[in-house]
């Protein structure tokens, strides 16, 4: 469900109201049955029902039902939505980790996270930069990295959530080597069978054979050597000013960023549409996905929008887009088990 207070049961509704969810998964939801109750009562045009559950396996699965784990953490009476609170916060981690345990158990085959907000989770209690965090310190996953997707273009990278000036050192050769096997990995699991991976400077124009700086000359291009002597199909270090352009126009299957913003931006353009005239968000678009765990995770690619919250105008776009990820990581993984 994500933070209560944000967009996450919202768009989680939208969902759920689309009978083309149930043709492709059997979904089950872990929130809070207040907070539904709170917008199933504005919405009555929905004309959904809430099955409480405690099990997977009890669920219903048919349309028009939405199976709950309901954690009862929030109440609505007291509850307010598009605020920043500790309720939120430890309601929105206590999700997350019920669907990590639900997974580690092998009692569903994918998860799939609506934003939380990292003040409210930090101010609960939970100290985490944010889901991805989360995931890795509770299976127990020491080497992993954030993919982001949107149609053509696929970015992982090297670091997330840190500074920039931390970001530049964190692009050592071992990490850059790391992130390409991960990358060459998760386009296999998606099916695509000789993955082309591409590879960021981080340096403008690749630092111009040190002009501009010697990262990609003492780590990321030994690493990108590495990669093609393990067999692995990359390219680079390339400069990030044309690599991404390339990449959405399908010349790479996926790229390799050195760093939050460089990966994040293009996407971002890519994905997030605002109208101007109308003064509203046309598309919100795109996945986020945390590859190298032991379980599947696919996530909106968004925040919490707390400004939308409650107003009824918040897109499922990219929550619909996070769910195909998840169905479509599930089957490929369970072919692969065949």
């Amino acid at each position: 469900m994500g933070d209560p207070a944000g967009i996450g049961p919202e768009i989680a509704l939208k969902a759920f109201a689309k009978k083309e969810l149930y043709d492709h998964c059997r979904p089950v939801l872990v929130g809070d049955a207040s907070v539904l109750a709170y917008y199933l009562k504005q919405h009555p045009e929905l004309s959904l029902t809430v099955n409480v559950i405690s099990e997977p396996s009890e669920g219903k699965y048919t349309y028009g039902t939405i199976d709950l784990i309901d954690l009862n953490i929030v109440d609505m009476d007291t509850f307010e939505v598009g605020k920043v609170s500790e309720v939120g916060g430890d309601a929105a981690f206590q999700y997350v980790k019920t669907v990590i345990e639900l997974a580690l158990a092998k009692k569903i085959d994918a998860t799939v996270t609506n934003p939380l907000n990292k003040e409210a989770m930090n101010a609960a209690g939970h100290h985490y930069a944010g889901h991805t965090e989360i995931y890795a310190d509770l299976t127990g996953t020491e080497k992993y990295t954030m993919m982001l997707a949107d149609g053509n273009l696929r970015v992982v990278h090297v670091s997330t959530h840190v500074s920039l000036r931390e970001a530049c050192d964190r692009a050592t050769k071992q990490r850059v080597l790391d992130v390409i096997r991960i990358a060459d990995k998760a386009c296999k699991d998606l099916g695509i069978e000789n993955p082309r991976v591409a590879v960021a400077g981080l340096n403008p124009h690749c630092g111009e054979n040190g002009l501009f700086g010697q990262e990609e000359i003492l780590e990321i291009n030994p690493a990108v050597e590495a990669a093609k002597a393990e067999g692995i199909n990359v390219y680079g270090s390339l400069p990030a000013d044309t690599l991404f352009s390339k990449a959405n126009g399908g010349m790479y299957d996926i790229v390799v960023a050195m760093y939050h913003d460089q990966g994040h931006i293009p996407l971002k353009l890519l994905g997030f549409v605002y109208d101007q005239a109308a003064q509203k968000w046309e598309a919100v678009e795109g996945v986020n996905i945390t590859l190298n765990l032991p379980i599947i995770r696919t996530s909106v690619d968004h925040g919490t929008a707390f400004d939308q919250a409650g107003h009824w105008t918040a897109s499922e776009a990219s929550l619909e887009n996070a769910i195909d990820y998840a169905i479509r990581l599930a089957e490929n993984t369970k072919q692969a088990q065949i």
